[in-house]
């Protein structure tokens, strides 16, 4: 599912002395099957860039095309839309509220007016797909750790087998484990099912590792729209902005400036490894090679005259 933003701008409180421009003049494609991060500052406008995609905000002006049909037509289906574009909220914990975590994460399909086969075999689903132990699935909601009730929450919205998923902030308040776990569980997802996703997040560690695009926006605007290893070259301009870069990014600049020959455009960890292996490997080799090259003592008499003094 495929999805245009043409020319979209967004006013809170529009005709208003306080009116106050979230998103100004968005011009974006999200081709099927693309795992995108949306990041920028608070207040610069990506949650409510996100919230347009499944029609919970309506442009003040532009145009935004799913599948090629304006969802603004008059005749468009917009309760269709938003069973095809799943939004997850930051702490969707909070929307759970049935009795078992089964029987919530059937109330989206239930909704659609599907059979009650259709709807507990979708649910099922859903829960193995976020990795749930099945020994929960009839546990209250609120019984569950944190990422547990994170993982049902999803279940949810993949209940109504979204075309495009849409995450805001889901590893919010999670420690690094279960931040990993779930971030892990949704690239899976992904690669499995070939779904669309958008992740909204704070962290530059999260979508350097994971996502293959990176849409930065700043007051409003798309600042940068490129691969992670692109947007992340301009980190001194992500600064200026309130951004970061991943931390392996900022060791890498510190071990070129050192003379190691690395690669400062590696983003995740596992690059970062190594490119960090193969530049202490070609270091040690050009040690070892000055130590028994003859011929550089010819080019450095320095080094020649040390030797001597030294009886080698």
């Amino acid at each position: 599912m495929s999805i245009i933003l043409d020319h979209v701008s967004y006013l809170y409180s529009a005709d208003t002395p306080l009116a106050v421009k979230a998103l100004d003049d968005v011009c974006l494609q999200i081709p099927d099957g693309e795992f995108v991060g949306v990041i920028g500052h608070t207040g610069s406008g990506k949650s409510t860039l996100v919230q347009h995609l499944n029609g919970l905000l309506k442009a003040s002006s532009g145009h935004i095309y799913v599948d090629g049909e304006d969802i603004y037509d008059k005749d468009y289906d917009r309760k269709m839309l938003r069973s095809k574009v799943g939004l997850v909220f930051q702490y969707p914990e909070h929307q759970l509220f049935e009795v078992d975590v089964f029987t919530d994460v059937c109330f989206g399909p239930k909704n659609l007016g599907l059979e009650k086969k259709e709807v507990e075999l979708r649910a099922y689903d859903a829960l193995r797909k976020v990795g749930l132990p099945d020994e929960l699935f009839y546990q209250s909601p609120f019984e569950l750790s944190g990422g547990q009730k994170r993982r049902a929450a999803i279940a949810g919205v993949l209940a109504m087998k979204p075309k495009v998923l849409i995450l805001d902030e889901p590893t919010a308040g999670l420690d690094p484990r279960g931040r990993d776990e779930i971030l892990g569980q949704i690239k899976e997802l992904q690669r499995s099912t070939g779904m669309t996703i958008l992740l909204v997040s704070h962290s530059m560690e999260d979508v350097a590792e994971y996502v293959d695009r990176i849409i930065v926006m700043n007051r409003g605007k798309v600042m940068y729209d490129d691969e992670p290893r692109e947007v992340f070259a301009h980190y001194r301009e992500l600064e200026e902005v309130g951004l970061a870069a991943p931390q392996v990014t900022y060791i890498l600049h510190a071990l070129k400036e050192r003379g190691f020959p690395v690669d400062v455009n590696a983003t995740t960890i596992g690059e970062a490894a190594e490119t960090i292996l193969r530049a202490m490997g070609k270091k040690d080799d050009r040690k070892a090679q000055r130590e028994t090259n003859p011929m550089q003592d010819a080019v450095d008499p320095a080094r020649s005259g040390n030797r001597q003094k030294q009886g080698l």
